[in-house]
């Protein structure tokens, strides 16, 4: 056997070895770099409210809602767009900036 395919087979078995840390995984969200666009708008509604901007809080929970109904804020949306008191901010709710 020739020292080219002696190489050229420990090459190839060690490519082969690394196969699994390149194959698709889902990321962790605790980890995400990037806000959804749905995490988005809660976080807008939450600005808006803390400026006293009630209507525009309403507004973009409305949109948030009817353009994004399986984002994870949408329960709380609802609640408070029904007339419950504000959902409280929990902390990983925040932008991606806020969680670096």
């Amino acid at each position: 056997m020739s020292l080219s395919r002696v190489v050229g087979s420990f090459a190839l078995v060690a490519s082969l070895g690394n196969a699994p840390l390149q194959c698709k995984h889902d990321p962790d969200p605790t980890m995400r770099t990037e806000d959804s666009a749905g995490d988005a708008l809660w976080s807008l509604a939450e600005d808006f409210r803390a400026k006293g901007n009630d209507e525009a809080a309403r507004q973009t929970l409305r949109f948030l809602v009817d353009r994004y109904p399986s984002n994870r804020h949408v329960p709380a949306a609802r609640a408070e767009l029904e007339g419950a008191a504000p959902a409280p901010s929990d902390a990983g709710t925040g932008s991606a900036a806020d969680r670096k």
